[in-house]
């Protein structure tokens, strides 16, 4: 399922391509995309998959499983560590899946 980090506070979703998030002293990730749920999730608890999938008012779809980012610089990230978003040059792009 992917290494995780659980945020408070960020609207993951709402960010664009290419946003930074600076996490503890030195890691560095950028988002790339939205995570793609699979039907294997299932398998770890029946119904998850359609828990993290919903629709808007316009009946398109909502991925809600999070996002994917690649590591840009290493570090130790300890609960309670402060997370910094850096927004990358206008015009942004929205999150699609990856």
């Amino acid at each position: 399922m992917g290494e995780n980090i659980t945020t408070r506070g960020i609207n993951l979703l709402g960010l664009p391509v290419g946003t930074r998030l600076r996490l503890g002293e030195t890691a560095l990730v950028e988002i790339t995309g939205l995570r793609n749920p699979c039907a294997q999730l299932d398998r770890f608890l029946p119904g998850l998959m359609a828990a993290l999938l919903d629709h808007d008012e316009h009946g398109n779809l909502i991925r809600k499983a999070g996002i994917m980012g690649i590591v840009l610089a290493d570090g130790e990230v300890k609960p309670g560590d402060p997370i910094c978003v850096e927004l990358p040059p206008e015009p942004y792009r929205p999150l699609d899946r990856v």
